[in-house]
């Protein structure tokens, strides 16, 4: 009988992903949980158990990067609220291999990938992007439900979204822009922010399924306003500020749509004009093809079931976290370079112990 590998893994970055990720790789049989990186000063030198709130593990937090990078590691789980191309290079320098949920789930149409594929190689490590939306939903899934279909003439991946259940006051308000005048919301950094994750699962898509695409990628903001105050958990909505979104990006052949990525987000559903709601199914994903025959599936779970549930582990966040964790193994043992669903092979979660 051939010893099982256990996978040495380090955290990077230990905010509300990071937190589910340490979870994660504590309940998984064949990861060890080694060390992890911290932004916040204050977090460093504390176990990381009681980071979580789970209990003392016996590992600390550090805030010096060249300290954990001095850790005997496989891979690192990178997940800070923005990437930093010059902190993944370091990592994989370091010859660590990398699986994170803030980009490179396709990057060979949009970004220049030369010096990351170079630095791969030369470390014989690997890098792999993952998550669930984008990193899976608008990626994964429809590459795996195009397998039950023919004549496929447009792949459609959409999120519907009770957003009362992300209580970050700043995000929510400063970058997503809920609560502003509809011209100020018009304008919302989210098109890009987001843009550029969902233009690579178009990419991917695309390429999977044969699509040759046209090079503008057409990104829409619709809003609804609230006709009275509503009260959030970001503070009061003021009538007439916005109170719903659906951000749209899509992939066209001769300016047809192929590939539509659409998000829905909701503060609630009460007071709203236009009077959108979430429909019968209520909070989901979907995936659909205009195909023969004409596949579709929605996907429940990965919302919080009411606002009274813990929100530090929110269902969305503990699925992204863990669709990076249960990848870890493929990632260590794939080729070295930039690996996407299109090169790795099925990642499985695992039984509870």
């Amino acid at each position: 009988m051939t010893d099982r590998r256990i996978y040495r893994v380090v955290q990077w970055a230990t905010g509300n992903v990071g937190r589910n990720a340490i979870e994660g790789v504590l309940a998984h049989p064949d990861l060890e949980l080694v060390g992890a990186y911290t932004y916040d000063p204050a977090k460093a030198g504390r176990d990381l158990g009681e980071l979580c709130g789970i209990g003392p593990i016996g590992v600390t937090a550090t805030a010096d990067v060249d300290e954990v990078l001095a850790i005997d590691a496989d891979c690192v789980l990178y997940a800070p609220m923005l990437p930093s191309t010059d902190e993944v290079l370091r990592i994989v320098a370091a010859g660590r291999n990398l699986v994170t949920p803030t980009g490179w789930f396709f990057p060979f149409h949009a970004h220049d990938v030369a010096e990351l594929e170079g630095a791969c190689r030369q470390a014989g490590v690997s890098v792999h992007g993952t998550g669930i939306n984008p990193g899976g939903i608008t990626e994964q899934l429809p590459l795996l439900l195009s397998g039950y279909c023919r004549d496929i003439r447009h792949v459609r991946a959409e999120e519907f979204s009770d957003i009362r259940t992300y209580p970050s006051e700043f995000v929510v308000r400063e970058i997503m822009l809920f609560g502003k005048p509809p011209a100020e919301a018009a304008t919302s950094p989210m098109l890009a922010i987001l843009g550029d994750g969902f233009g690579q699962s178009i990419d991917m898509v695309a390429a999977a399924l044969g699509w040759e695409l046209d090079a503008d990628k057409p990104a829409t903001i619709d809003t609804a306003v609230a006709t009275a105050p509503i009260d959030t958990p970001v503070g009061v909505l003021d009538a007439g500020t916005v109170a719903a979104q659906r951000l749209t990006w899509q992939g066209t052949v001769g300016g047809e749509p192929v590939i539509t990525v659409r998000v829905n987000w909701l503060m609630g559903t009460d007071h709203l004009d236009p009077a959108w709601d979430f429909g019968p199914e209520g909070e989901r994903f979907e995936v659909a093809f205009d195909a023969v025959p004409p596949v579709s599936a929605s996907f429940h779970g990965m919302h919080p079931a009411s606002l009274d549930d813990d929100l530090d582990r929110n269902p969305g966040i503990i699925a992204t976290a863990m669709h990076c964790v249960n990848s870890i193994p493929a990632v260590v043992d794939a080729e070295p370079g930039i690996r996407t669903y299109l090169d790795l092979p099925l990642m499985p979660g695992r039984a509870a112990r």
